[in-house]
């Protein structure tokens, strides 16, 4: 029996894999539009997907990111300046888009401009500092995929939104946490309306990676910043040690972050082209080993692990 038992798990297994290693057929009849092209996952996803065949749209901020990008890519691959924060940018680049797929539609619709905006405690900040990153990290998104979804039901086709593990737990205050988790719901709500239409939505949660994005340095100088127009009453709680110990953790963080950011595209890759993808993708060993896991646990034992990271105030009674 035990025997029996084992057999079918191993097959199960086997069946398992196959069933991921399945790819769809095509590559080149397809157009996919990437947006945070400039730098980091975007780009390497840009990349890598110009050379698999792919019609590639890539979205960059800048100029300078567009340039660069098309010096390294086929001339299949075309890009398009757009700020997702910019309504009217998102819809004229719709329609761009729009006359360059024609009757194929967008195959893929991937969803990676994100910014980190100030990571500090929410006690020293104001609305303004939340202001920004929901704006870049969630309405950006939003727009951009509501202005594009016509094109990804016509080709029914994929949306892939790069969220982070910020979406599952808050590490820090500040915005990037609550746009994150924001975007987790409007991904599910969407992954749900869209199974009608043969369109399939996956999110994709990175762990730290090596990026402008989370350069710990800039975070680092953000939230001196931030400290040095802080209230006196605030700086008397928290202490000229709390600040020096916490820029100091900051900036340690670039030792123990994730440098392949591969991994990420890898999980990008399998989105866009397995015959079954998935809807959530964990991209990073912290992500898979720690965070995601650290998520599902009890909020007692999350806060116990995460304040075990914190640096002691010195004197929080004096409020």
């Amino acid at each position: 029996m035990l025997f029996w038992l084992l057999a079918l798990l191993i097959l199960c297994g086997f069946l398992w894999n196959y069933k991921r290693q399945l790819k769809i057929a095509n590559i080149t009849d397809k157009y996919i539009f990437i947006t945070g092209c400039d730098t980091g996952f975007g780009n390497l996803a840009a990349r890598t997907f110009d050379k698999k065949g792919f019609h590639v749209i890539a979205a960059c901020l800048t100029e300078s990111g567009s340039t660069a990008l098309k010096a390294e890519t086929s001339e299949r691959l075309h890009t398009v300046l757009l700020d997702v924060t910019d309504p009217e940018n998102v819809k004229r680049a719709a329609q761009w888009v729009k006359n360059q797929v024609g009757e194929k539609g967008l195959w893929g619709l991937i969803n990676n401009a994100g910014i980190l905006g100030v990571l500090a405690p929410n006690d020293w900040l104001t609305v303004d500092d939340y202001r920004e990153p929901v704006e870049v990290n969630l309405f950006g998104l939003i727009s951009v995929t509501l202005n594009m979804l016509p094109l990804v039901k016509k080709a029914r086709g994929r949306v892939i939104n790069v969220s982070s593990i910020g979406g599952r737990l808050a590490f820090g205050g500040g915005g990037y946490s609550p746009s994150k988790y924001a975007v987790e719901g409007f991904n599910d709500s969407l992954r749900r309306d869209m199974k009608a239409f043969g369109v399939h939505v996956a999110c994709i949660e990175p762990g730290l990676f090596k990026t402008n994005l989370s350069d710990p340095e800039k975070a680092a100088e953000k939230k001196l910043a931030i400290w040095k127009h802080l209230s006196p009453d605030i700086k008397q709680q928290y202490g000229e040690s709390y600040i020096k110990k916490s820029l100091e953790q900051l900036k340690g963080t670039a030792s123990f972050v994730n440098v392949d950011l591969s991994l990420v595209v890898e999980c990008m890759d399998h989105a866009l082209t397995s015959v079954f993808p998935k809807t959530r993708y964990a991209a990073g060993k912290d992500a898979k080993t720690f965070w995601i896991p650290l998520s599902h646990m009890p909020a007692v034992l999350q806060d116990f692990l995460l304040l075990k990271q914190k640096v002691e105030l010195a004197n929080p009674k004096a409020v």
